[in-house]
């Protein structure tokens, strides 16, 4: 079970979050504040860059750590799902399909008959 110290995240790692929350935000405003100055391949540039950065600021940090191993046993747990054949695939999308199209024609039926029945007891329509 994890220690009260390990599930806290200290100064430092909330410093270094708000630092590459700043960095995101600084290369945002950089954007639009160089709008009329620089190119736009600049910009976008100088927004991928930033973006970059503060990536590897946030990826110093405890929680940072934390997400990437979550990251990485993702990836290990994404290797182990068996998916289905392309046939498997199709089969079931067809019939998604088919059970919509029935399914779409009976609520509309529904409709048609409750409107009738409406129609019937109040005595409009036409």
């Amino acid at each position: 079970m994890n220690t009260k110290t390990e599930q806290e995240v200290s100064v430092v790692d909330k410093t270094l979050l708000a630092l590459a929350g700043l960095i995101l935000i600084g290369g945002i405003f950089g954007y639009y504040f160089y709008a009329g100055e620089l190119a736009q391949v600049y910009r976008v540039g100088g927004v991928i860059l930033t973006t970059v950065l503060a990536i590897i600021v946030g990826m110093q940090s405890l929680p940072g750590k934390r997400f990437w191993k979550f990251a990485q046993s993702s990836r290990i747990e994404l290797r182990k799902v068996v998916w289905p054949s392309r046939q498997q695939a199709l089969q079931t999308t067809l019939a998604v399909f088919v059970f919509v199209i029935i399914m779409g024609v009976f609520f509309w039926l529904l409709d048609m008959g409750l409107l009738w029945l409406t129609q019937a007891l109040t005595g409009r329509g036409g």
